[in-house]
């Protein structure tokens, strides 16, 4: 894992060789395909039923995205793809919540060229989510802890839908977003108690 996210890295970092192409790897004006990748930070936290003393928890966003302009007339793009991404909440003591996805967010976004090599593109839409592991951390009373499978019957569900919003920069082919994404189904597994996912992020990545 170390080994792949150091590539993952060396590629971002070797990203300003391909300055001479146009913003985002497209210009605005233009109908086109992109594709790009994308890593980052996640800071991560729960709302809802027991969670008064939830505190933020810092996770890792990895993915990979592709998107196209919809529209000759307007730069509006849809973008999708495919990241992991860890999600949950620390609270008091040895509490802590770890909530690992694969998620799909379907995103609009409309493109504003501010000079020749940057553009700034806000976006929102939702986001399919899908829990993959993840475990569940708690004082068992005598200084011990006990940890538990998140993803189990009476604890969290797998399947979880959202809303995303952001913006992001691009220069040439470097990109940079900041966002924030919430849940909009309850994330428990029951019907008596309900939690939400919420989450600030910021990605790195490239398009191409």
């Amino acid at each position: 894992m170390k080994k792949f996210l150091v590539a993952i890295v060396a590629v971002l970092f070797a990203a300003p060789s391909f300055a001479q192409y146009s913003s985002g790897g497209f210009t605005l004006s233009e109908s086109t395909v992109y594709y790009g990748a994308r890593v980052g930070l996640n800071l991560s936290t729960l709302t809802g039923d027991n969670t008064g003393d939830a505190k933020t928890k810092a996770g890792m966003n990895l993915g990979g995205v592709i998107g196209l302009r919809v529209s000759d007339a307007t730069p509006i793009f849809l973008e999708s793809g495919l990241y992991f991404t860890m999600c949950g909440a620390k609270g008091e003591g040895k509490t802590e919540v770890n909530l690992n996805y694969l998620e799909i967010p379907v995103l609009i976004k409309y493109g504003i060229q501010v000079t020749d090599d940057i553009a700034v593109l806000p976006y929102l839409g939702p986001t399919l989510r899908f829990g993959v592991g993840g475990d569940t951390k708690y004082s068992d009373g005598a200084g011990g802890t006990v940890t538990r499978t998140s993803f189990k019957s009476d604890r969290y569900s797998r399947p979880d839908v959202g809303m995303k919003l952001g913006c992001g920069v691009e220069y040439t082919k470097l990109y940079l977003e900041m966002g924030y994404q919430f849940g909009v189904t309850n994330c428990l597994d029951s019907d008596d108690l309900s939690q939400h996912n919420g989450a600030f992020f910021i990605n790195f990545g490239v398009n191409f």
